[in-house]
C-alpha cells in the first residue's frame, strides 16, 4: 500500500474511519475512496458488489460498524447483531470477489470472554462465555475475524484483523445513552460544570478495569500493519492497546480534572458493571515495533477540547 494506491475506507465518518482517514492524508494518500452511509448502505448486498465493481479499490479499510455502550446493547442486540453481521459480510465477500489486495477488518476486545486470563492473548479468543450485556457485538466481531481467516484459508486473501482495546477521541459520540463511557463521562462532567450541579452519577461501583486507546493511535498502528504486514505475518489477528489499565473510579477523577468539575461523584451501584477487567495483552504487536504514543491524559485534553469546540460552533456533539 503506498499513495498511489486506491484506499476503500468503510466509515469514514465514524470514530475509527475518520482517524483513519486523517493519518492516511497526513502521510499523503490521495486516492481515497469515502461514501456516506446515504450513498452507500453497506448492509445492501447488491449496493456493495455494484460498488465494487464499479470502483475496484485495491486496499479497504473495514471501520463501519453499529457501536455503542452498554445501555445501547442492551437496549437494541437485534440491531446490533444484524447490522455488524450484515455490513462485514458483504464488504468482505465484494472484497474477494473483486480482487482486493488486502483488507483490514476492525474488531473489538469484547471478543474476549468476560473471565478470560488477565491481560488478555489472541489465543483465549473462543475460550470461554461471553459478556452478556454485548453478547450479540461480540458475536458479530468474532464471526467478522473468522470470515477474514476462511477466506485466506481457502481462496488465499490477504484479510487482516485487529482487535482494539476501549477507543475515544475527536469524533466520538456523546449521547449520554448510546455512547461509551468516556464520551459519556466527558459530557455529564462538563454539563454538571456548567449547570453548577452539585454531583454527577456514575454507572456502577466504579471498580471494573479498563485500558483505553486514543483513536489516533489505533489509526497510526492501522496504516502501520497494512503498509508492512500480511496476514500470514500476523497469523490470524491481532491486539492493539496500550498495554495498562485503571479502574473506572480512577477514569472519572481523571476526566473531572481535565473538565475542571469541582463537585462530587457519586458511584450507582444499581447499576451495571459489565466485565470485572479488560487488559489486552499487546506483546506481538509491540514486537513488530509499534506502540501507542498518546497518554490518557492527553488524549481526554484533546477529546474535551474538541467537544467544547464542536458544542460552540455546530451544536453537532448535542445529540
Amino acid at each position: 500500500m503506498n499513495a498511489e494506491s486506491a484506499v476503500f475506507v468503510a466509515g469514514h465518518r465514524g470514530l475509527v474511519g475518520s482517524a483513519i482517514v486523517r493519518r492516511l492524508r497526513e502521510k499523503g494518500y490521495r486516492r481515497l475512496i469515502l461514501r456516506t452511509r446515504q450513498e452507500l448502505d453497506l448492509r445492501n448486498q447488491s449496493a456493495v458488489r455494484e460498488f465494487f465493481e464499479r470502483e475496484r479499490p485495491e486496499y479497504v479499510f473495514l471501520a463501519a460498524a453499529r457501536v455503542g455502550g452498554i445501555y445501547a446493547n442492551a437496549t437494541y442486540p437485534a440491531e446490533f447483531i444484524y447490522d455488524n453481521l450484515a455490513i462485514q459480510t458483504n464488504v468482505i465477500e465484494a472484497a474477494y470477489r473483486f480482487g482486493v489486495r488486502k483488507l483490514m477488518f476492525l474488531g473489538s476486545s469484547c471478543i474476549y470472554p468476560k473471565f478470560a486470563p488477565q491481560p488478555m492473548r489472541e489465543e483465549h479468543l473462543l475460550t470461554g462465555a461471553l459478556e452478556p450485556t454485548n453478547e450479540p457485538y461480540a458475536i458479530a466481531k468474532i464471526a467478522g475475524l473468522k470470515m477474514c481467516e476462511a477466506y485466506n484459508r481457502q481462496y488465499g486473501t490477504d484479510f487482516l484483523a485487529v482487535m482494539p482495546t476501549n477507543l475515544y477521541g475527536i469524533g466520538d459520540n456523546f449521547h449520554l445513552e448510546n455512547s461509551h463511557v468516556i464520551p459519556a463521562l466527558i459530557r455529564k462532567f462538563h454539563e454538571a460544570k456548567r449547570s453548577g450541579a452539585a454531583f454527577v452519577e456514575v454507572w456502577g461501583t466504579g471498580n471494573p478495569r479498563r485500558e483505553f486507546l486514543y483513536v489516533d493511535d489505533l489509526a497510526d498502528a492501522c496504516v502501520f500493519l497494512m503498509e508492512n504486514y500480511s496476514a500470514r505475518d500476523l497469523g490470524g489477528f491481532i491486539n492493539v492497546g496500550t498495554g495498562t489499565d485503571l479502574t473506572i473510579r480512577e477514569l472519572a477523577e481523571t476526566i473531572r480534572r481535565v473538565v475542571g468539575y469541582e463537585g462530587e461523584i457519586r458511584f450507582n451501584p444499581d447499576k451495571p458493571d459489565g466485565t470485572p477487567r479488560k487488559l489486552l495483552d499487546v506483546s506481538r504487536i509491540t514486537a513488530l515495533g509499534w506502540k501507542a504514543s498518546v497518554s490518557l491524559e492527553e488524549g481526554l485534553r484533546r477529546t474535551y477540547e474538541w467537544y467544547v469546540r464542536e458544542e460552540q460552533t455546530s451544536g453537532a456533539v448535542k445529540k
